[in-house]
């Protein structure tokens, strides 16, 4: 032990206040440390399990004031927080992810560029600062337009098959500046969460497979259901970028798998949606790395102890019959290696994610198998 190490009961920090900060929330009070949320929603899943919620803008001067000066060490669950509100908080207490990493995935044209420099294979885009930059009719269509900044889960981005659609979605976004990716024959996409201290030391979690339903993540299964190189290879490309990055904190980092070749997609420098799994399956969490990462505490073990199939339950689950309805909670907490969690979030609504479920097991196949009859009785993907 080094007199770096902050040990509980310490007070920590988290910037947002979504179930990922609730999930640290509620990691790190297993821990044995107090959490300090600042999230401006009153109703945040975070702040209502809190030791104390700041209900204040995330550039609020006196509520970054006092994270400051009562939390020994401080996070973030949401890359949209300003990279200048972690700056102004480094210069007086721990702050990981840096600024410097959370400015970069914050915004998809410097995000890109910096995977293509560091080495790292990406692929093809072209950075859209005006009209004039969008490529003729030729080999980048089809492609996806996306606004550099703030988008998320689908949302700021728009498929294009010629430049005539992608100079009209240009213009839909407001001329904001954009990224043109060429759109890919995808065979699979996989990411990587993986935890990374202030040593170097990294410890990576099993590469998961990952499906989308309209631009939101649907399943993960861990183990992916692809080639051990493939598998192999997100993992040393992950390690490669996070230390290229000179990353603290914990990362996810998606991929496309397009034949034998693994590209970079993007980053999150956070805890991952599709690194759920990781709560149920594995010796340590995702977000227990994440507390263990800021307060100096040595790595948890990232080992995987049961295959995993995670769904997420979006607010649709109680739409889904043209009323508001509840799910049929009974008929999935019925399959008994089923693992609920539930938000807190206090209205459904169509997209939002509301809960996830991970079933496990020692069986892949019925792993999958009572994941896929659960997903249909809470009517998900309706």
């Amino acid at each position: 032990m080094t007199s770096s190490v902050i040990q509980p009961p310490a007070m920590l920090g988290m910037l947002g206040g979504g179930q990922l900060g609730r999930f640290f929330v509620i990691a790190a009070h297993e821990m044995g440390y107090k959490v300090t949320v600042l999230d401006p929603d009153q109703n945040s899943p975070a702040g209502m399990i809190a030791d104390v919620h700041l209900c204040a803008a995330y550039d609020d001067a006196a509520a970054l004031k006092t994270m400051a000066e009562t939390c020994q060490a401080i996070s973030t669950e949401f890359e949209n927080v300003p990279a200048e509100t972690l700056a102004t908080l480094a210069k007086s207490t721990v702050v990981h992810p840096s600024a410097d990493a959370v400015a970069i995935a914050q915004h998809r044209v410097k995000e890109k560029t910096f995977f293509k420099e560091a080495g790292l294979p990406v692929g093809p885009f072209v950075p859209v600062m005006t009209e004039s930059d969008l490529p003729a009719d030729g080999e980048m269509y089809p492609a996806v337009l996306k606004v550099a900044r703030f988008g998320y889960d689908g949302k700021g981005q728009a498929r294009v098959a010629s430049r005539e659609q992608a100079v009209a979605a240009f213009q839909d976004f407001k001329q904001e500046v954009c990224v043109l990716e060429k759109m890919l024959p995808l065979d699979l996409e996989v990411s990587v969460v993986l935890a990374r201290d202030a040593h170097g030391h990294i410890a990576a979690f099993p590469t998961a497979e990952n499906s989308h339903l309209n631009g939101i993540l649907d399943v993960s299964i861990a183990p992916a259901r692809c080639s051990e190189v493939i598998k192999a290879n997100a993992q040393e490309l992950a390690k490669k970028l996070a230390t290229k990055l000179n990353y603290v904190g914990v990362l996810g980092v998606e991929f496309f798998v397009v034949g034998n070749q693994l590209l970079v997609n993007e980053i999150a420098p956070r805890p991952h949606n599709s690194g759920h799994y990781t709560i149920d399956a594995c010796v340590t969490n995702q977000f227990e790395q994440q507390v263990r990462v800021i307060t100096g505490q040595a790595l948890g073990s990232p080992r995987l102890h049961s295959d995993a199939v995670m769904v997420n339950i979006l607010g649709d689950s109680w739409l889904y019959s043209g009323k508001q309805v509840e799910p049929a909670w009974d008929k999935a907490f019925a399959h008994g290696n089923l693992k609920m969690h539930l938000y807190g979030k206090h209205e459904p609504r169509k997209g939002r994610k509301m809960g996830h479920f991970t079933v496990i097991g020692d069986d892949a196949q019925a792993v999958l198998n009572a994941a896929k009859v659960a997903r249909s009785e809470l009517h998900i993907g309706e």
